[in-house]
């Protein structure tokens, strides 16, 4: 059975950096295609990066340069370095696994979630 563990999460003053890692398990995790979404209150929830299994990054026009994407197959873990926070970055932070299923599309997963609060 698929597990995540997300962690990282916590309060930065504006200019600050976070580093937020998700841990995976019950998966092969070099197959998967990962992702960070992100949900601030009253919104939608949104793509924030994302990683390929070999390695390409791509990343919404508002992070671009700020935050980087990085996956360690060996860990199983996925990561999302966030520098230059600022105060319209707070949200919630859900990792993303896409598992292939053997030519029958994608299963979703989506971890519990890490709160990141940036302060002015």
């Amino acid at each position: 059975q698929l597990q995540m563990v997300e962690s990282g999460g916590g309060l930065v003053q504006a200019g600050g950096s976070l580093r937020l890692s998700c841990e995976t398990s019950g998966t092969i995790f070099s197959r998967n295609d990962m992702s960070w979404h992100r949900q601030a209150p009253g919104k939608e929830r949104e793509l924030v990066a994302a990683i390929s299994v070999d390695s390409s990054a791509q990343y919404a026009d508002s992070v671009k340069g700020r935050f980087t994407i990085s996956r360690d197959n060996a860990k199983d873990t996925v990561n999302l370095q966030m520098s230059n926070l600022k105060p319209e970055n707070t949200a919630i932070y859900y990792c993303k696994v896409e598992e292939p299923q053997g030519g029958f599309g994608d299963l979703d997963y989506w971890g519990q979630g890490t709160q990141v609060t940036v302060s002015t």
